[in-house]
């Protein structure tokens, strides 16, 4: 693949991260303001990426279409590219028969999918990029890592089919996040008994990489938290699918998650499928 066009849906602030290290690496990438926010718009032109006026433009301009959204909007994403017959890389938090049901959509349009995970948080400049790897998985997997590995990422190919990048990158979350579900628990019992100032205490003294560990845990929750109730409901839908007991641990991270957001822990997305 010789330097394709490349469009990226929607840039948040990982979707911007990427796509500006594949611009670094000279590849021309392209964007659709239409219906996106303000934020997502000044963010994608930091970024360096260019503006097209419809998705239908950026469908018949790019060989490739990295989607990177919110996990509750991804099929929703996956679906709206009528007759996109390039490399659509399907990189979201979502469970193995989320991407799947969004490769059947968009195979039946031509295209092929590749399925893709983050490890990491968004980098910050060119020189992080060794720190995070793109897990990648189906037929067109190793032809897309070329891509990333050009714009200074590390990259793991999966022999697995389109779902096995999914999979890792959820048994990746479940401890994760599912870890900082629990400490937010936690808190908040202790809090609702009037001991929140108490466990802290006790953290500082006895587990002081867990005092920091919770800190981190408030930083990320005010941050980023909105995208977290849906990643734990796709891990609950991956969990259940392959008939483990896992699932509604799962669902009361989610939960844990949203009451943290609902008692303002950090802002929600611009839109339904972020800001």
């Amino acid at each position: 693949m010789t330097r394709p066009v490349i469009g990226v849906l929607h840039p948040g602030g990982l979707g911007a991260a990427v796509g500006a290290a594949l611009r670094t690496a000279g590849h021309e990438v392209l964007w659709c303001p239409e219906g996106r926010s303000e934020v997502t718009a000044r963010r994608a032109d930091a970024a360096g990426l260019t503006p097209v006026d419809s998705l239908g433009e950026l469908t018949r301009r790019c060989q490739v279409i990295l989607s990177v959204c919110p996990p509750h909007a991804a099929a929703e994403v996956g679906a709206a590219l009528d007759g996109f017959t390039g490399v659509y890389v399907e990189a979201n938090a979502v469970a193995p028969h989320t991407v799947q049901d969004i490769a059947r959509v968009r195979q039946a349009d031509g295209a092929t999918v590749v399925d893709g995970a983050v490890l990491g948080p968004p980098p910050g400049a060119p020189d992080e990029l060794r720190r995070y790897r793109v897990l990648l998985s189906g037929e067109a997997a190793e032809e897309v890592a070329v891509l990333f590995r050009a714009a200074g990422f590390g990259t793991v190919v999966l022999p697995g089919p389109v779902g096995a990048a999914s999979a890792l990158k959820m048994a990746w979350a479940s401890w994760l996040k599912g870890s900082a579900a629990l400490l937010l628990s936690a808190r908040a019992l202790a809090r609702a008994h009037g001991v929140e100032g108490a466990l802290l205490e006790a953290w500082e003294r006895d587990m002081p990489e867990l005092a920091a560990r919770g800190a981190e845990v408030d930083h990320l929750v005010k941050t980023k938290g909105w995208r977290w109730p849906g990643e734990m409901e796709e891990l609950a839908d991956a969990a259940d699918a392959a008939d483990l007991p896992g699932e509604p641990v799962y669902r009361g991270a989610a939960a844990v998650f949203r009451d943290a957001l609902d008692n303002g822990a950090g802002p929600g997305p611009g839109s339904r499928t972020g800001p």
